[in-house]
C-alpha cells in the first residue's frame, strides 16, 4: 500500500487549513505598517525630505479626475490603516446581521492581509511615475473588495449578495479617502474598478462550484461555510451535504453478551461502520454513543471492516445501529464454554482468536507494519469462510500501527490475501480447541489525556478471558489508530501480566477535526500510557468471574453512509480543481487588471 489515494490526498488538504493570530496582533502590524510608509519607507520611495506626512507639489496639474492635486498629502496611515481598521471593526457585526460567525481574529487577519496587498500595488506605481499613484490606489481597492469578497464567501456566508457590504468595508472607507486626496471623482473611477474586480471573482467562484454542482448537486463554498461553522463553534450543518450524497446500505454487527451472576454484563460488538469522517460531525463519536445508551452495562464497540466509504452521514443514524443492536439481544442462548485464545500469523497479517460458545472472535493487526481501515469486503469474505464452522464470526480491524496517512486495504490485493488467509487458519485452529469454563473480567479506566493528546471520551476500557488457568487482555483505546511501535511497548509490559493480548483501538473520530492523523502515543509517549493500561488491566483480572456468553448478529438496514468510492470520488474532484483554481484566479486577476487600465484610458 505504497501508493496513496484519492481519499488520503484529501485529508493531506488540512495542510492549507491555519489559525489566524490574533486580532490585537493583527492590529499592532496595521499600525506599524502605516508609520512605516508614514516615515523611512515614504523617505525612501519618494526621495523627499518628511518633516511629518510626505507632501510635494507638482509643477502641473494633470487634468485628470486620477490626476495628483498641486499639493499632495501621502500619508500611509491615512490610505491604509483607516480602511484597514475600519475594516476589521465593521466586518465581524456586519455578517452577524445576516445570522452568520466570523470571529475578530478572522476579521483582523483579512484586513490585514488586504493592507499588505494594497501597499504593494499603490506603491508599485512609484516604478513608473508618482502621478500614477492614484490609478494605483484605485486598482488596489478593487483588487481587495474582490479578494474580501471571495474570503467572506469561503469562511463566512456563500450568498455573494449578503457578503457585498462586509466585503465593501475596507475598500469604501479606501474611496472615501481617495475622494479627500485626489478628486471627489475619484470615487466613480473606483467603483467602476469594483464592478470589474468583482465581476471577476463572482465568475471566478461559478467555475469553481461548478465541478461539485454537476457531480454532487451540492455547493462548494456552501461545504465550506459549514466546515468553518463545525470549527468554530461545533455546527453540524456538514451533515446535510453529506446526506445529501448518501446512501442506504445494510451490514451485519456482531456481538457477544456476557451474563456474570454477581457483576454486571459485559457486551463486545463489532459495527461494520466507520466512525468519521471527523469530529463529532457523522459517525465521528459512534463508539461513545452507543456506549452511553447500554449504559450501565459496560459495551466494548471495537473497530470493524469498513473504510471511510461507510462513514454515517448524521449522528441520528446510530439510532438504527441501536435498534437493530437491541434486536440481536433477544432469544439468546448462553454457553459457559470457551476455548484458549491463540495466534495465527500469515505473511504481514497476525490474528488474535479466540472461540466463546458456538462463535468466533478475531482480532486482526499488521504491526509492525501500517494497519489501516479494512474494506467491508474483506470483512464479509471472513465472515462467509467462517460461516462453515460458526454461525457468528467477529472481524476486528485492531487499528493499532500508523506510520502516515495512507489508503485502505481492498479486496483482492496481497494484503487483503493475507488477512484472509491468517482469519481462516485462526479458526481453523479455533475449530479443533478444547473447551473448558470461563471467567471474565472488566475494568474501565478514564484517562488524564484529551482528545488533542489522541484520546477519546471512552479512556481504555479492557475485558480479561480466562479459560483452562490462561488469561486474554483485550484493550481497547477510545482513538484513532496507535502511532508505530507503542503497540509493542504496550504488548511488552501487559504480557507480564496476561498470557496473550492485543492493543485495539476504536477508531473514533473526535480526535480528529482536520485531518486523520493523530494517534494514540503520538502526542503522548508510551511511557505516560503504560502506567494507565497496567492498572486497566490489573483491574479487570482483580475482577475476573466466571460467566456465560451468547453471540449474535444484528442486521443494520437501510444506514445511509457517504456511500461507496463516494470520497475517492469527492476527493477527485476536489483535487482536480485545486489543478485549475491556481491559474484561472491568475486568468481573472490579468483580465481585471487589464479592464482597469482600459477604464483608465477612456476615463482620462
Amino acid at each position: 500500500m505504497t501508493q496513496q489515494g484519492s481519499d488520503v490526498r484529501l485529508g493531506q488538504l488540512a495542510r492549507y487549513i491555519f489559525t489566524a493570530p490574533s486580532w490585537q496582533r493583527s492590529l499592532v502590524l496595521i499600525l506599524l505598517l502605516g508609520f512605516l510608509i508614514d516615515g523611512a519607507g515614504a523617505k525612501s520611495w519618494l526621495n523627499l525630505n518628511l518633516s511629518g506626512p510626505v507632501s510635494f507639489t507638482l509643477p502641473t496639474v494633470i487634468s485628470s479626475s486620477l490626476a495628483l492635486p498641486e499639493t499632495f498629502v501621502f500619508s500611509g496611515t491615512l490610505i491604509f490603516t483607516l480602511p484597514a481598521i475600519a475594516a476589521l471593526a465593521l466586518t465581524k457585526p456586519l455578517i452577524a446581521l445576516g445570522g452568520k460567525t466570523m470571529t475578530w481574529n478572522r476579521s483582523g487577519l483579512l484586513a490585514l492581509a488586504c493592507t499588505v496587498f494594497g501597499v504593494i500595488i499603490t506603491i508599485s506605481a512609484l516604478f513608473v511615475s508618482v502621478t500614477l499613484i492614484p490609478l494605483a490606489y484605485a486598482i488596489s481597492l478593487g483588487f481587495i473588495f474582490a479578494l474580501r469578497l471571495l474570503v467572506l464567501v469561503a469562511i463566512a456566508d456563500y450568498r455573494i449578495s449578503r457578503m457585498l457590504l462586509p466585503a465593501l468595508t475596507q475598500s469604501g472607507v479606501g474611496i472615501l479617502v481617495g475622494m479627500v486626496l485626489f478628486s471627489p471623482s475619484f470615487a466613480l473611477f473606483a467603483l467602476v474598478l469594483h464592478l470589474v474586480f468583482g465581476a471577476g471573482i463572482a465568475i471566478l467562484i461559478w467555475m469553481i462550484e461548478r465541478p461539485l454542482k454537476r457531480a454532487f448537486k451540492i455547493r462548494g463554498l456552501a461545504f465550506i461555510n459549514a466546515f468553518i461553522a463545525h470549527m468554530t463553534d461545533g455546527s453540524k450543518g456538514m451533515e446535510d451535504f453529506f446526506r445529501e450524497i448518501g446512501e442506504g446500505i445494510y451490514v451485519p454487527q456482531v456481538s457477544f453478551f456476557f451474563s456474570r451472576e454477581t457483576k454486571k454484563p459485559v457486551t463486545f460488538t463489532v459495527p461494520n461502520l466507520h466512525p468519521g469522517p471527523m469530529g463529532e460531525i457523522g459517525g465521528g463519536n459512534l463508539p461513545k454513543v452507543l456506549y452511553d445508551h447500554f449504559c450501565p452495562e459496560e459495551t466494548l464497540v471495537a473497530h470493524g471492516c469498513a473504510t471511510h466509504d461507510f462513514n454515517l452521514v448524521s449522528e441520528t443514524e446510530i439510532a438504527k445501529v441501536i435498534s437493530a443492536l437491541q434486536k440481536s439481544r433477544d432469544d439468546l442462548a448462553f454457553s459457559g464454554d470457551a476455548s484458549p485464545s491463540g495466534r495465527c500469523t500469515y505473511g504481514s497479517v497476525q490474528v488474535l482468536y479466540q472461540r466463546f460458545g458456538d462463535s468466533v472472535l478475531l482480532v486482526t493487526s499488521r504491526s509492525p507494519q501500517m494497519t489501516e481501515d479494512l474494506d467491508f469486503s474483506i470483512g464479509m469474505t471472513i465472515m462467509a469462510e467462517g460461516h462453515r464452522w460458526f454461525p457468528h464470526v467477529a472481524v476486528v480491524d485492531a487499528h493499532n500501527c500508523m506510520t502516515d496517512l495512507s489508503s485502505p486495504v481492498l479486496l483482492a490485493t496481497q494484503t487483503a490475501m493475507e488477512y484472509q488467509k491468517a482469519s481462516i487458519a485462526a479458526m481453523g485452529a479455533c475449530r479443533d480447541a478444547p473447551h473448558h469454563p470461563m471467567k471474565i473480567g472488566i475494568s474501565h479506566h478514564p484517562l488524564p489525556f484529551s482528545r488533542e493528546q489522541g484520546f477519546g471520551d471512552l479512556g481504555i476500557q479492557v475485558m480479561v478471558a480466562e479459560v483452562a488457568s490462561q488469561k486474554t487482555a483485550y484493550i481497547l483505546i477510545d482513538g484513532n489508530n496507535v502511532a508505530q511501535g507503542t503497540r509493542e511497548a504496550l504488548l511488552a509490559e501487559v504480557l507480564q501480566e496476561v498470557d496473550h493480548a492485543e492493543i485495539m483501538t476504536t477508531d473514533s473520530h473526535v480526535v480528529n477535526t482536520i485531518t486523520g492523523k493523530n494517534p494514540v502515543g503520538m502526542a503522548v509517549p508510551p511511557e505516560g500510557i503504560i502506567p494507565e493500561i497496567m492498572q486497566a488491566v490489573h483491574e479487570a483480572v482483580l475482577d475476573l468471574a466466571p460467566a456465560q456468553s451468547a453471540a449474535a448478529t444484528a442486521q443494520c438496514e437501510n444506514v445511509i453512509v457517504f456511500g461507496s468510492n463516494r470520497i475517492v470520488q469527492l476527493a477527485s474532484t476536489v483535487n482536480a480543481m485545486l489543478v485549475f483554481v491556481a491559474p484561472l484566479s491568475l486568468a481573472m486577476l490579468l483580465l481585471a487588471f487589464l479592464l482597469s487600465i482600459l477604464a483608465y484610458l477612456v476615463m482620462s
